[in-house]
């Protein structure tokens, strides 16, 4: 996408973190924005942002991890504008935990959030883009998490590793359809974000604060962990700018921290030379 402006972006997770600065970059570029999140009173700060900006907007109010939350979304912006042209997937949540630690519904809802909210947006966005017969973009948020694995964290790396497969094959099934849409994958390392804040935003269906997990020494270890990497991670200011330039120049796969490459390129080493997982690799880094 070379041109932003009057091009509509539907964006989730719009309130927060990486949504709310891409959100408030694509105001600047004159873009009409479609602004999801079920975190509504924040999300009022993105939307005025907006507004300030001379663009129309709108709120959206949804839980993504509810498919009939995004569909009525989708049916709001359609209503609204008429047309979808840049479709971000930014939804996403973080829960550390050891796989015999964390309990099952937090694995539902990681999975929930973090990957099946960008097949129920694609699902409905992707036949809109293709009857506009007008070039579209789909850009899904990932991770680095969805390269390379880490300690600590498995439901993190499956949700990711799962949206950056399911970018790409989704990329080759729009390329033999022929269709004028681009895909974009998104795998950012560790950024100042509110993604530490996440049991701040937990539905009430994936709740059990009987459940004594919540009050043990290994979810407090995890809480403590997932603040500390995120509030000494990279400033967001460069991420909005990172996205667009990715966008004019059509790359698919979208990396901000290249101290990371070297992690990428010896998981496939290990890959393709019969190797196997060797966490003295992340010793000094995780």
């Amino acid at each position: 996408m070379k041109d932003f402006k009057n091009k509509v972006m539907f964006i989730t997770g719009a309130a927060h973190g990486f949504g709310q600065v891409i959100a408030e970059e694509g105001a600047k570029r004159g873009m009409k924005l479609a602004l999801v999140d079920m975190d509504e009173d924040a999300l009022k700060d993105t939307y005025q942002a907006a507004i300030d900006a001379g663009t129309e907007a709108m709120m959206i109010g949804a839980d993504v991890t509810k498919e009939a939350d995004v569909d009525a979304a989708v049916d709001k912006a359609m209503a609204k504008f008429g047309q979808i042209d840049l479709l971000i997937n930014n939804a996403g949540i973080a829960l550390p935990g050891r796989m015999w630690e964390l309990p099952t519904r937090d694995w539902e809802w990681i999975m929930h959030v973090n990957l099946m909210s960008q097949v129920y947006a694609m699902q409905r966005v992707i036949p809109i883009m293709m009857k506009q017969k007008t070039h579209g973009d789909i850009l899904n948020v990932a991770s680095i998490a969805g390269l390379v694995d880490t300690p600590g964290m498995p439901s993190y790396h499956a949700s990711k590793f799962a949206s950056v497969g399911m970018t790409e094959a989704t990329a080759y099934d729009l390329q033999r359809a022929k269709a004028d849409i681009s895909m974009h994958v998104m795998c950012p390392g560790f950024v100042q974000t509110d993604l530490y804040h996440t049991e701040n935003h937990r539905p009430a269906q994936y709740t059990d604060k009987s459940d004594p997990y919540y009050q043990s020494e290994a979810y407090l270890k995890g809480q403590q962990f997932a603040k500390y990497v995120i509030t000494n991670g990279k400033p967001i200011d460069s991420i909005a700018d990172t996205v667009f330039k990715a966008l004019e120049d059509n790359r698919f796969y979208i990396l901000t921290h290249p101290e990371f490459n070297p992690l990428i390129a010896d998981r496939v080493h290990r890959i393709v030379n019969d190797g196997a997982p060797d966490v003295s690799v992340m010793n000094g880094i995780m």
